[in-house]
């Protein structure tokens, strides 16, 4: 398997193993952010940002879709064959930071687009995915989607073996649950001043 390949995998499972052994050396401490490291909407593209290059025509890629808020590629260091890419074509450097419009026009296309890359490589499965920060594997500062066409047995994710225990619902537990509706509380009601409604739950 090529190096940048094993890379990214690492990354990719760094959510469960933060320091994934390729080659005996820790590959996460030898991650190197890209150039692009926007803040604002930008219709003309960030300087360095290899995605917002490929969207305004000056760098290569093998586009699979186009229409006004959005491109699909694909990865030009897939995990696997038909590994694509999602990505909005104003530069947003997180998801966090990405207008729920924008995500949701991403979103949209999703099973158009899966469905096609999975008949085509004759898989019945994907995984959807967003490394969103460095400690997350993020490696590009430009929003983007994975859809990662599987297939069974195929060993993708060492994640995958590792055995899942239920969650013990216990004081710790509930009181990170309060927190987080808490949180979300303040959200919604800063949204509802804005006219954008939301629901919660309460327990």
């Amino acid at each position: 398997m090529e190096a940048r390949v094993r890379r990214r995998l690492a990354l990719l499972s760094s959510h469960v193993n933060p320091l994934v052994e390729t080659s005996g050396t820790a590959s996460f401490s030898s991650l190197m952010a890209s150039a692009c490291n926007g803040g604002n909407e930008m219709n003309k593209g960030e300087n360095g940002c290899v995605f917002c290059r490929i969207i305004l025509g000056e760098a290569p890629a093998l586009k699979l879709y186009e229409d006004d808020e959005c491109v699909c590629i694909l990865d030009t260091y897939p995990l696997c064959h038909g590994h694509s890419l999602i990505i909005p074509k104003s530069h947003y450097p997180s998801l966090d930071a990405t207008p729920p419009s924008i995500i949701g026009a991403m979103c949209s296309k999703v099973p158009l687009i899966s469905n096609a890359v999975m008949k085509v490589t004759g898989c019945d499965s994907f995984n959807l995915l967003v490394n969103n920060g460095a400690a997350a594997g993020q490696v590009i500062y430009h929003t983007h989607i994975h859809i990662i066409p599987r297939k069974a047995n195929d060993c993708l994710w060492t994640s995958e073996s590792l055995r899942r225990r239920p969650m013990k619902v216990d004081q710790e537990v509930s009181q990170l649950a309060d927190r987080i509706r808490e949180s979300l509380m303040f959200v919604s009601r800063y949204e509802d001043s804005k006219g954008q409604g939301s629901s919660l739950a309460v327990n």
